[in-house]
């Protein structure tokens, strides 16, 4: 495995949540850092090609909100793009949203949610639902440290792209965010291998070292 790996979180989240599975990675890796404010899913894109400067190509690890960030980075970038490798990650369909690619009436009641109290849940909701699974101390730094998505990244839509050759998708069977008959769906959309974990919305939290092998693995 040579292809260094560019990390797409999920909303909301911190870099650090990447750090075991990148010490177990024989590559360099980087996270990006979102733009968040009232940035567009077009400025998240480049705010992620601006994070592989220097790399003339490289792999795509995306996690959750990261699949319509790295979606829309294959449309802008799609002969440095050589790998896509989601983790419970939403893939919308070219032409529509990570709103759009919500079932209805879901995609209805987040998208009221998100104009009246914003991109933030509440704490309660974020340790049962995103943080579950992890330990009480875990649960606990996401909670303080998540900082909310701007409003664009869910509503705008994804451009037209092709996935690469190298593609895989990392279903989670114990997810509370995403149950795993959608995450089939986002699977569906990539066309590449489906491998499952029996973990909850953070598999890089819960099980290092598989999803470092898995990835790896998808790389190799």
């Amino acid at each position: 495995m040579t292809t260094p790996l560019l990390l797409l979180s999920g909303a909301g989240l911190p870099a650090w949540i990447w750090d075991d599975v990148r010490a177990q990675l024989p590559v360099e890796t980087r996270v990006v850092e979102y733009p968040r404010g009232s940035a567009s899913l077009a400025e998240y894109a480049a705010a992620a090609a601006a994070t592989a400067d220097g790399w003339e190509s490289y792999g795509v690890v995306a996690h959750s909100l990261g699949g319509v960030v790295g979606s829309e980075l294959l449309a802008q970038q799609p002969e440095r793009v050589t790998g896509f490798f989601g983790v419970s990650a939403i893939i919308p369909a070219a032409g529509s949203s990570f709103l759009g690619a919500l079932p209805s009436p879901q995609r209805h009641v987040v998208s009221l949610a998100m104009r009246l109290m914003g991109t933030r849940p509440p704490a309660k909701s974020i340790r049962s639902g995103l943080a579950a699974g992890l330990t009480a101390e875990q649960a606990d730094r996401i909670v303080a440290d998540f900082d909310p998505e701007s409003q664009r990244v869910y509503r705008d839509p994804v451009s037209p792209r092709v996935f690469p050759e190298v593609r895989r998708y990392l279903l989670t069977t114990g997810d509370k965010e995403f149950p795993e008959s959608l995450q089939q769906k986002y699977a569906a959309e990539i066309g590449g291998p489906v491998d499952r974990l029996d973990t909850a919305h953070l598999p890089m939290l819960e099980q290092p070292k598989l999803v470092a092998e898995l990835v790896e693995s998808a790389y190799a």
